[in-house]
């Protein structure tokens, strides 16, 4: 089934687009959350809850690619459940190091001031990201969108952990003065 074939079911609130999702983007969804959590159980939860989401999404909005339109459901609620999980403490694993190493970039506080300037921030991220060559945003991509790890990435590249570790650390350097550059405090 194509994607406007499963977009149609979620408009016409058929009960198959649920199944029809999980069949064709269900190991897709699983694998962005439980990269994120960590845990089968909490990725199996956050998935059926994407699924929950999109059914509530579609009548509003149609998504131009289904996929990335339930990867950022998906990875949206497996960091919410992510940062209420470790509220009190701070969590081990590749999720609590991403977010680490970009932190100097980005700023990870909920406390901005404004949606318009959230908005800005974020173009100007995708902007710099797109800038960047083909291989640079995929590892980058892979790093921060989809927290795989360091050996996962050099794996699938065939490259050394140490070549990648040095990439993302010159990405996140080519960020940051992207960023003060453009006026964003950091």
């Amino acid at each position: 089934m194509d994607d406007n074939d499963i977009i149609r079911l979620y408009w016409d609130r058929n009960d198959m687009a649920i199944q029809a999702t999980s069949e064709k983007y269900g190991c897709y969804c699983r694998a962005i959350a439980r990269n994120i959590l960590c845990s089968d159980e909490d990725a199996e939860e956050c998935v059926n809850d994407a699924y929950l989401n999109a059914w509530n999404a579609m009548p509003e909005h149609w998504p131009e690619q289904l996929a990335a339109f339930l990867g950022k459901i998906t990875r949206n609620l497996a960091f919410n459940r992510y940062r209420h999980s470790r509220a009190l403490k701070r969590g081990g694993g590749e999720t609590a190091l991403a977010l680490d190493e970009l932190a100097d970039c980005v700023s990870g506080d909920n406390d901005i001031e404004q949606e318009i300037h959230r908005r800005e921030l974020v173009k100007a991220v995708n902007l710099f990201v797109r800038g960047l060559s083909e291989q640079k945003r995929y590892i980058f991509v892979r790093r921060y969108w989809y927290a795989d790890s360091v050996s996962e990435i050099a794996g699938d590249m065939g490259m050394r952990q140490g070549s990648v570790s040095k990439t993302l650390e010159r990405i996140r350097k080519q960020l940051k003065a992207y960023l003060t550059e453009r006026g964003y405090e950091l």
